[in-house]
């Protein structure tokens, strides 16, 4: 009788044989094709900047811990050899358990490594604020992950019904989510204003009467600071609810300038001045000229109206072309004799 035929724990020695071999070369095989393919990544992250997809990657690999290929080699010999049931079953919940602590492992890296990249974009842009309201959430997120991942093992490796605990745990966080729905709400809103980036720290916006720069995005408010130096503080859900506009991605300030002269002033005359009034704005620069028409009488004035762009969204910038306009404008109605009835100066951006 050969050696290899004798049995051992229900197996002759042959099976065992084989199934520590596809065990071992299954183990080989898997530290192999992860450390191929990380050192293949990391040589082409070390030319250029990695993309999240190949940092998640690399990241993803050297986190696989040697637990998880033996537990992945174990389960293929475990399918070779002859267990008894018992056996069977408390070897595999071990091995699912293994795979399990892996597997929450990758996904906590995955949102790490989320995490980092967006602070890293947002720092670069200066926005602070959407840094600490992202890292706080993700902690809530893997959290969340581990929740999960406990109550599978519960189920899958334990045998436990977690119906009722999952019952309860819905009760419970239903319960919480409505004494708690104001906060809930500001911290949803808060992950929409990150993700969605309506503004960003440093842009000046609108929100109804208030005006002011955001100096910081919370996880329950956003922080203004107005021309006038006070605070402003809105909770994030509010916030959302109400139009806002952002002048910080303004690109062109669109200028409506309106002025009448007097009923007196010759036809002949008035029909110079949207031409005059046109060179005049086609002279100054960054600006792109719309119209100038005659737009209309009253009881006691001609209306002109003029439209132009500057192409720079800076105040201070559209001010000073506004200003030369109104006074090379000034200047052509005294070489003309003709006198102002009134002015009329319809801005409707006026604000830095």
């Amino acid at each position: 009788m050969d050696v290899l035929d004798h049995d051992f724990a229900g197996n002759p020695l042959r099976v065992w044989v084989v199934a520590l071999a596809a065990a071992a070369l299954t183990f080989v095989a898997l530290a192999v094709i992860r450390r191929f393919l990380t050192d293949r990544l990391a040589r082409g992250a070390s030319t250029r900047p990695p993309t999240f997809a190949e940092a998640a990657a690399i990241q993803l690999l050297e986190r696989t811990r040697g637990y998880f290929l033996v537990a992945v080699a174990a389960l293929v010999a475990l399918r070779i050899l002859e267990v008894p049931e018992v056996a069977r079953r408390w070897i595999g919940r071990a091995l699912v358990l293994l795979i399990l602590a892996q597997v929450g492992r990758w996904i906590t890296l995955l949102i790490s490594v989320w995490i980092g990249r967006f602070a890293e974009q947002r720092t670069l842009a200066g926005d602070i604020g959407s840094v600490t309201t992202v890292r706080a959430l993700g902690y809530g997120a893997k959290a969340l992950v581990w929740m999960l991942i406990v109550i599978t093992a519960l189920e899958s490796v334990f045998g436990y019904d977690v119906t009722a605990l999952v019952t309860g745990l819905g009760i419970a966080g239903i319960a919480v989510a409505l004494a708690v729905q104001n906060i809930l709400g500001d911290v949803l809103a808060a992950l929409s204003i990150v993700l969605d980036k309506p503004f960003v720290v440093g842009d000046f916006i609108i929100v109804g009467d208030f005006l002011g720069t955001v100096e910081k995005i919370g996880i329950k408010t956003t922080r203004l600071r107005s021309l006038g130096g006070e605070q402003i503080i809105f909770s994030n859900a509010e916030l959302l609810k109400s139009s806002i506009r952002n002048y910080k991605r303004m690109y062109e300030r669109r200028i409506v300038l309106g002025f009448e002269v007097h009923l007196e002033t010759p036809r002949t005359t008035l029909a110079t001045l949207p031409a005059a009034l046109r060179r005049i704005i086609e002279a100054q620069t960054p600006v792109r000229f719309d119209r100038a028409h005659l737009a209309g009488i009253t009881d006691r004035s001609f209306r002109l109206e003029a439209v132009y762009y500057v192409l720079n969204p800076d105040f201070a910038a559209h001010m000073d072309v506004q200003q030369r306009v109104i006074l090379a404008m000034l200047e052509h109605l005294e070489q003309v004799d003709v006198r102002l009835a009134r002015t009329l100066l319809e801005e409707k951006l006026v604000v830095p």
